[in-house]
């Protein structure tokens, strides 16, 4: 299949297929409903922090930039980007994990896993058109949503998969962008909130020397920490800048932009957009230090542990009562396995809404 094609017949349009397929996805309710769904932070907790939703705007924005400067399909990029999210549960990976956990405890081997439910969103849950499931994106977006940047070939992967999309390859240029634009976006928004919140400061992160070079950056403006707003905003300004021109600086040479590379490049062929080797070890030993200093810091961790609690006691509960789902999923049961029925529910829930129905079925308050 070619990578603009379509698994089902679709009318004359003036926009181009990846730009329809973005429109699609902005439209869709699982898009909308990633405004209620944690990044680190949960939605309640202020309404500055990011979440699932701006997240996404903000990978599509860096995304859809490299991809134009280095003459790829831009709105193949934006497409891949504001999907790439569409299948993670509330409360974060936390909540991924757990649902995971619970469907293979009951023995349902396949799990739950978010890439593949981001794949599943897009082609079976969401429901717009009379004669088909899902949104039929176009060949290319749906291999960028299923495969990010490596081969994904998973033991539960159905047949059909297997089948149509080459899963011993490695996906687009513009799929793999926007795997690099998804870190960027997270490393500098997670320190830009970290550092907003009061859980962390820069001092916190000194021992990083890709902070160090940025700090720089933000002093030879003339601006310091204690001009807060300003100076996160210029730290944010120069990582997301600095990461950038590094990867175009690294990528440029390496990739092909005659055409979309679908299922086309071997497994065995290295990646062709990155980094070099010593900021690539930069970024994770960055990464690693915002594990330490943010993401285990016990005010996280404890809104984590009750978004787990919750995933665990709605699941549990649904599994126990069906006649508890909303018509709509209820009436799957009859047509689906429920046990999946009610994952694809918990999944779909916002943080909030999952939390308030866990305290209702509970009696907490």
């Amino acid at each position: 299949m070619l990578p603009y094609q379509r698994f089902y017949p679709i009318s004359d349009d003036f926009r181009s297929p990846y730009a329809r397929d973005r429109d699609r996805v902005i439209h869709s309710g699982s898009f909308r409903r990633l405004e209620y769904k944690t990044q680190v932070f949960l939605n309640s907790q202020g309404d500055f922090f990011r979440t699932r939703l701006t997240h996404s705007i903000e990978v599509s924005q860096i995304a859809r930039s490299i991809a134009s400067h280095l003459g790829l399909e831009e709105s193949l990029a934006e497409s891949i980007a504001l999907s790439h999210d569409l299948g993670h549960t509330p409360f974060g990976h936390i909540g991924g994990d757990t649902l995971d956990e619970c469907l293979k405890e009951r023995g349902f081997t396949s799990g739950f896993e978010h890439n593949f439910q981001s794949f599943r969103v897009v082609t079976k849950l969401e429901q717009r058109y009379k004669s088909f499931l899902g949104l039929n994106l176009t060949y290319a977006t749906l291999e960028g949503i299923i495969k990010h940047s490596y081969p994904y070939n998973k033991s539960f992967l159905p047949d059909e998969i297997r089948e149509s999309f080459a899963l011993d390859t490695h996906p687009s240029i513009e799929a793999m962008i926007v795997d690099r634009a998804d870190e960027i976006a997270y490393i500098s928004h997670d320190i830009d909130d970290g550092v907003a919140s009061g859980l962390i400061n820069f001092d916190s992160l000194k021992s990083s020397e890709l902070i160090q070079i940025i700090l720089q950056k933000v002093y030879d403006e003339g601006i310091y920490e204690d001009e807060d707003e300003m100076f996160r905003y210029r730290f944010s300004s120069h990582l997301i800048n600095h990461l950038v021109y590094s990867l175009l600086e690294y990528s440029r040479d390496k990739i092909d932009n005659s055409h979309v590379l679908a299922s086309i490049i071997p497994a065995n062929e290295p990646i062709a957009i990155g980094f070099e080797p010593q900021l690539e070890s930069q970024i994770k030993k960055l990464k690693k230090l915002l594990y330490q200093k943010l993401y285990q810091h016990k005010n996280i961790m404890r809104k984590m542990f009750a978004g787990r609690q919750a995933i665990i006691g709605l699941f549990n509960a649904l599994m126990e009562e069906p006649k508890m789902l909303p018509r709509y999923y209820l009436e799957q049961c009859d047509r689906r396995n429920p046990h999946r029925v009610i994952s694809d529910y918990i999944a779909s829930m916002s943080d909030r809404y999952a939390m308030e129905l866990y305290n209702e079925l509970y009696g907490r308050s």
